[in-house]
């Protein structure tokens, strides 16, 4: 008797984490596509009330890597003139720390710019999930490398040597 009590005891606490698994990945995937939509529609309060107060965006520019106010000072151009960009998720993989006050996820990305891969950070503030570091990456077929290198080395190659000298 008391085997069959911990057998149900434990279907039970893993039924429960697991549904609560799915609830925050639910929660997530409604944070990102909400995000992703407020750009599309240019609601630039949407859009940054969803970043926190310590957001970092990486962007696919070597040089594109901005805190949150540096961010809203580039993109706030396009928010005005009701065009941002318009990024849609064909694939995301979401994770969670033990605790379920952090979550990590990668995205494949539908975008003006074809396939992009984005990937991130959010936090629990309050009742409220913020964005707290996102990466946006072009991806390159692999056959496709050396030509891409080609078109972007003497750029990157000036950039880098700025690099070096700091």
């Amino acid at each position: 008797m008391k085997n069959a009590v911990l057998i149900l005891i434990t279907i039970l606490s893993v039924n429960s984490y697991s549904q609560k698994q799915v609830e925050l990945k639910r929660q997530i995937n409604t944070v990102l596509d909400n995000w992703h939509e407020a750009a599309a529609k240019a609601n630039f309060d949407a859009y940054f009330d969803t970043m926190s107060d310590e957001f970092i965006f990486i962007g696919t520019d070597a040089t594109e890597n901005w805190n949150k106010k540096d961010f809203i000072a580039f993109a706030k151009p396009y928010f005005d003139k009701g065009k941002a960009w318009s990024f849609t998720a064909f694939e995301r993989n979401v994770y969670f720390s033990k605790d379920g006050k952090t979550a990590w996820f990668d995205e494949l990305l539908n975008t003006q710019m074809k396939i992009c891969r984005g990937s991130g950070i959010l936090v629990k503030e309050g009742n409220s999930w913020k964005i707290k570091h996102y990466v946006l990456s072009m991806t390159v077929p692999n056959e496709n490398v050396d030509e891409v290198v080609k078109i972007k080395a003497p750029i990157e190659d000036a950039f880098m040597i700025q690099l070096q000298k700091k």
